[in-house]
């Protein structure tokens, strides 16, 4: 026989409160322009990096000397100035002539003090005093010359009883003595003629003063003047 099931009891039905009406949905904000966005601006070429400058080592200082303590230096007293000395001027030497030179004629040129025909006569007489001290030169020396000559040969003794060889000998000595001044008068007589050249004859060589003509005539290649002579400035 069949059983029978149970029934189980209807459960209670609840009812559920009513549902809350939704709230209205907010409208939706209008969605903001996008602004595109600007370009970025191209990136600067960079340059070569410098080279750094290798650090230089720095020298440790040297260490000070000591300072040395100076005595002070003795004083010493200055010197007494020198007394000055008066400088004297010397007297300035007078200003020596010009010679006003003139025309020129067969070699010889005239002066202020000193024409054309003085100057030819003159230097005819210098010529003429010229060949005749050099002969006398010559004959000098040729009779010294033959002295010594006759000594080698024996002609003339060196004794004690004799004065035969002394004499030569002094003879001898003053011909070359005045065979010399003979020469050195031919010098004198042609630096005349050369002084003619330039208009410079008859005019002291000390001085630049002319040389009386009556001087001039006695002695034709005289130089200075008789007072300069005489007070041994010249020669002649």
């Amino acid at each position: 026989m069949a059983t029978k099931k149970k029934t189980t009891p209807a459960k209670k039905v609840v009812k559920k409160a009513p549902a809350k009406k939704a709230a209205p949905a907010k409208k939706a904000a209008p969605a903001k322009k996008v602004v595109p966005a600007k370009k970025a601006a191209p990136a600067k070429k960079v340059g070569p990096a410098k080279k750094v400058a290798p650090v230089k080592k720095v020298v440790p200082a040297k260490k000070a000397a000591p300072v040395k303590v100076v005595a002070p230096a003795p004083v010493v007293a200055a010197p007494a100035p020198a007394p000055v000395k008066k400088v004297v001027k010397k007297p300035e030497p007078p200003k020596r002539p010009v010679i006003v030179k003139g025309r020129s004629e067969d070699g010889i040129t005239s002066s202020k003090d000193f024409d054309l025909k003085f100057l030819f006569a003159q230097r005819e007489a210098l010529q003429a005093e010229r060949i005749k001290l050099v002969g006398q030169a010559n004959r000098l020396e040729n009779e010294a010359n033959a002295m010594i000559a006759d000594a080698e040969m024996g002609d003339v003794k060196f004794d004690d009883e004799g004065g035969e060889g002394d004499t030569m000998v002094v003879e001898r000595e003053q011909d070359l003595v005045l065979s010399a001044a003979a020469r050195q008068t031919v010098e004198e007589i042609d630096a005349s003629l050369a002084r003619m050249k330039t208009g410079e004859y008859g005019y002291s060589v000390v001085s630049v003063l002319p040389i009386p003509k009556e001087r001039l005539r006695a002695i034709p290649w005289a130089t200075e003047l008789v007072t300069e002579r005489a007070g041994g400035l010249g020669r002649r």
